[in-house]
């Protein structure tokens, strides 16, 4: 099952190595990753997804929680929480194409972001299964280039991530 993991950590040199070395060491993949700063100047925040069964997650956060600049872990997909992620997809778009994927960027809510006489950028934000849609949509001759931000997320309602 896939596991979108937040983290507190402090903003130091090496930390996010530190996080990437543990994965690394238990053979554990690291599907996507994010990280930057917070609202403190002195912590970022890194927000990860991986794949596991309940056993493995729940040893991935312990082994998160024994790393010195970590502060705090929340598993993200045990509760309710909102993630999104950015995409942007470059299609060959010639000939009747150009019409097909304007009307394919209006229903999925993409903006076009740049265009030339042969190429459309698509800018997606939603949550991973939105953007694979809309992959899915497009014959693969035609996407050039995809670029993906990883998840980030928070917890809904009145819980959030704090030291």
């Amino acid at each position: 099952m896939k596991h979108v993991i937040s983290i507190l950590l402090e903003n130091e040199a090496g930390a996010l190595s530190r996080v990437a070395g543990l994965f690394s060491a238990r053979g554990y993949n690291i599907q996507a990753l994010t990280v930057a700063p917070t609202e403190d100047p002195t912590l970022s925040r890194m927000t990860l997804t991986t794949v596991g069964n309940e056993r493995q997650i729940e040893q991935i956060i312990k082994q998160l929680n024994k790393l010195i600049d970590v502060v705090k872990v929340v598993d993200l997909t045990e509760g309710a929480h909102y993630a999104v992620e950015v995409m942007l997809v470059k299609l060959r778009a010639v000939g009747p194409q150009r019409e097909e994927f304007k009307r394919l960027a209006d229903i999925f809510e993409a903006r076009i972001v740049d265009v030339t006489p042969t190429t459309y950028t698509l800018q997606l934000l939603g949550d991973s299964s939105t953007l694979d849609r809309l992959l899915e949509n497009v014959p693969n001759d035609y996407i050039l280039e995809t670029v993906r931000s990883g998840a980030v997320g928070v917890q809904h309602g009145d819980k959030f991530l704090h030291v």
